[in-house]
C-alpha cells in the first residue's frame, strides 16, 4: 500500500448571495478523496457537505439553478466544458449567484 495522500485539494468559494446557503462561508478549501473529480460530481459533494439550507436555490437537476455562474480559476465554466470539467490540485471554483430579491 502506498503511503502517498491522495485527494483532489482545491478552493470553493460562493459570492453574490449564494454564500447565504452555505453558513454564510465564502472561501473552503477542501481535499476532495480519492483523484477522479469532475465538476458534475464536486456539485453533489457540496450538495451533501457543505449546502446548510435550500438545496432547491443551488442545484436544479444535474447542475447548478439558472442564475449562478460558474467559474474555474476565473474562466466561465462553459468554455471548459461545463460539468464535464476534470478538477485540478488548486483549482478555485468560484459560484456566483446573478439573481437577487427585491
Amino acid at each position: 500500500m502506498s503511503s502517498e495522500k491522495s485527494g483532489v485539494p482545491v478552493n470553493i468559494e460562493f459570492g453574490g448571495g449564494a454564500e447565504l446557503l452555505f453558513d454564510k462561508k465564502k472561501k473552503h478549501e477542501v481535499n476532495l478523496p480519492g483523484n477522479e473529480w469532475t465538476i458534475q460530481r464536486l456539485l453533489f459533494w457540496i450538495k451533501d457537505n457543505l449546502l446548510k439550507e435550500r438545496p432547491e436555490l443551488f442545484l436544479q437537476g444535474n447542475t447548478v439553478r439558472p442564475g449562478i455562474l460558474v467559474l474555474v480559476n476565473d474562466t466561465d465554466w462553459e468554455l471548459l466544458g461545463e460539468g464535464s470539467y476534470k478538477l485540478r490540485s488548486g483549482d478555485t471554483i468560484l459560484f456566483i449567484s446573478t439573481l437577487h430579491g427585491g
